[in-house]
């Protein structure tokens, strides 16, 4: 089959690989019709590249049709259309049972202590190929799979394999007290569909970006926003908005791919050169993020605010301004989503053919498997209107 394979920094090949196969009794071998590339994905091809291997398979945002099932998996069949959870649970570990399946102890990678497995993400997190592919293999498919009715094009599903329960959670952890107020760092996939469901929700939500296409995006789903680009000082701009105070919470969904921070762009620069058995250990034991984003939340969250993070940070010891912080008195919630935890609250609103949260409206390029590599360079570099890039192998 033809899957997206890592060969370094900024070099994604699709590739003839061997077709996957069931191999444990709660395996499943899907056939992929929309996988995505994901911010999370730009990652591996900018920094992570010390946990990754040569010919390692991409992507976490798949869905497609079942081919098929080990024997002890009962609640899918050949034929149907599932979308796949970009993390690996068991559904009845410790972990699991709580619903806490983003850190599945059945499936978590002891050797790196992280948590449950992800598809296409790295030696930290299993090194399970991903789902940029033709076909998939899927562990844990007794519990992991979400089956949708057939009719409704793909991307009205394919983004509850990570975008949408990533969002949903991010808008829960941020925990918007009644007739607060929240700011959305960053309008990317991620930041755009947080600005929907809090909308949905009710709420008042401020997104902040600097690419006009994004902001744009934002203001169609009824959006207030601030252009970083335009204004001198982001935080004292969404004050202004706010009665001098702030917003009440903040969602971070930018991570380590803020703007800004120097010395932390240096970091990541330079860890990127260096080989793999030298970036490796010092990447689990170093400050190398660039904190602008974070930083521009703790500015811009009132006093007693909620910041939620759901954009992705890779260093171990990166400077925090915990004066700031404990002076404010914000509270600091973040994770990878508990996918299945959300799907309850997520599948009837796409399955309303009003499209509450615009499922249709996200997706700016939906390009054949083959073009993956174009994919990935006009979404990092924000070129060609790029906003959220599917593959349709």
């Amino acid at each position: 089959m033809k899957a997206v394979t890592w060969h370094g920094k900024r070099d994604v090949r699709v590739e003839e690989v061997t077709d996957p196969a069931v191999k444990e009794p709660t395996d499943a071998v899907i056939k992929v019709t929309s996988t995505g590339i994901c911010g999370s994905d730009l990652h591996l091809y900018e920094v992570l590249g010390p946990f990754m291997g040569e010919g390692d398979i991409l992507g976490h945002e798949a869905m497609g049709i079942v081919e098929e099932v080990g024997a002890e998996v009962r609640h899918i069949s050949p034929g149907d259309r599932v979308v796949v959870p970009f993390n690996i649970s068991c559904g009845h570990c410790y972990m699991c049972d709580r619903k806490l399946y983003a850190q599945c102890e059945t499936t978590q990678n002891r050797e790196y202590n992280t948590g449950a497995a992800l598809f296409g993400y790295t030696k930290l997190y299993g090194e399970v190929p991903g789902g940029q592919a033709e076909y998939l293999r899927v562990p844990q498919a007794q519990f992991g799979p979400i089956k949708v009715p057939q009719g409704p094009p793909d991307e009205r599903f394919v983004y509850l394999s990570d975008v949408l329960p990533t969002a949903w959670q991010a808008v829960e952890f941020a925990d918007v007290p009644e007739g607060g107020e929240v700011a959305v760092l960053g309008l990317g996939p991620i930041g755009q569909m947080c600005c929907r469901v809090a909308r949905h929700r009710g709420l008042r939500v401020i997104g902040v970006d600097g690419v006009p296409e994004r902001l744009a995006m934002a203001q169609r789903h009824g959006v207030e926003i601030v252009d970083a680009s335009a204004v001198d000082d982001v935080p004292d701009a969404v004050r202004d908005l706010t009665a001098g105070r702030g917003t009440a919470s903040v969602i971070d969904a930018v991570g380590m791919e803020a703007h800004g921070s120097p010395m932390a762009h240096l970091a990541h620069t330079l860890t990127a050169l260096l080989p793999g058995r030298v970036a490796a250990p010092m990447m689990t034991t170093a400050g190398v993020d660039r904190l602008a984003a974070l930083n521009q939340a703790i500015d811009i969250v009132r006093r007693g605010g909620t910041i939620s993070v759901s954009g992705v940070y890779g260093g171990m010891a990166d400077p925090m301004p915990m004066l700031r912080m404990f002076d404010k008195g914000v509270t600091l919630r973040m994770g990878q989503a508990h996918v299945r935890r959300w799907i309850d609250d997520l599948l009837p609103l796409v399955l309303n053919d009003s499209d509450p949260l615009g499922t249709e409206d996200l997706a700016t390029h939906i390009l054949p498997l083959d073009h993956a590599p174009h994919g990935y360079k006009i979404f990092q570099k924000k070129r060609d209107r790029a906003i959220k890039v599917l593959l349709t192998p």
